[in-house]
Order: C-alpha cells, then structure tokens, then sequence
C-alpha cells in the first residue's frame, strides 16, 4: 500500500491551486487549463471514502506535480532538456508496436 501523504486532501488541493498560480500566473490559458485540470480530478475523487484509494490519489497528485514541475525545470535548461527529449524517444521506440494498422478494419473470425 502506498505511504500516506503528509498533507490532507483540502492543503494538497489549495498547494496544487497555488502551484497552478505560481506556474501560470493571471488568467492566461495555461493558468486556466490547468486550474481545470487540478479542480476537475480532485472532484474525480471527492466522493471517495476508502482510505487506501484517497492516499493513492493524493500520492498520484504529488507525483503529477513533481513531474510537471521537472518538466518546467527541464525545459529552461537545454542539457536537460535534450535528455528529456531522448528518455521520451527511448521509451517510444521500446515500445511494441501495434499488429495491425489503425486505419484497417479489424477482422472478424469465422
């Protein structure tokens, strides 16, 4: 099971709100998707009474926000940046690629 977060659903909500404010700062569209993105997944979740499932949610919005900011870090530096950028083209090539084409009907069995 995963560790509980240190913080309750409503701090990590108001930090994700601030962090949104800091990041994106006015009403631009960044600011305003992501404020929609945070309300939208903690409304998700607000109906959720099993303990296990709320520190596994609240633990996903940490991590999401650790990737964002990482991300945003990376993205201003270039040496980091580029190693990003070849982490993500690594992952996308490992990947096992599809059997059949997207754009052909599948086939039914007879």
């Amino acid at each position: 099971p995963p560790q509980p977060v240190q913080r309750t659903a409503l701090q990590l909500y108001r930090d994700c709100l601030r962090l949104v404010r800091h990041i994106a700062p006015g009403h631009s569209p960044k600011s305003v998707a992501l404020s929609h993105m945070v309300k939208g997944e903690f409304r998700k979740g607000r109906d959720e009474k099993d303990p296990q499932k709320i520190e596994a949610l609240k633990a996903n919005a940490v991590r999401a926000l650790s990737n964002y900011m990482l991300f945003e870090s990376g993205a201003k530096d270039a040496k980091m940046s580029k190693a990003m950028d070849r982490n993500v083209k690594d992952a996308i090539a490992s990947q096992p690629q599809k059997q059949q084409s997207s754009s052909s009907p599948p086939q039914k069995d007879n």
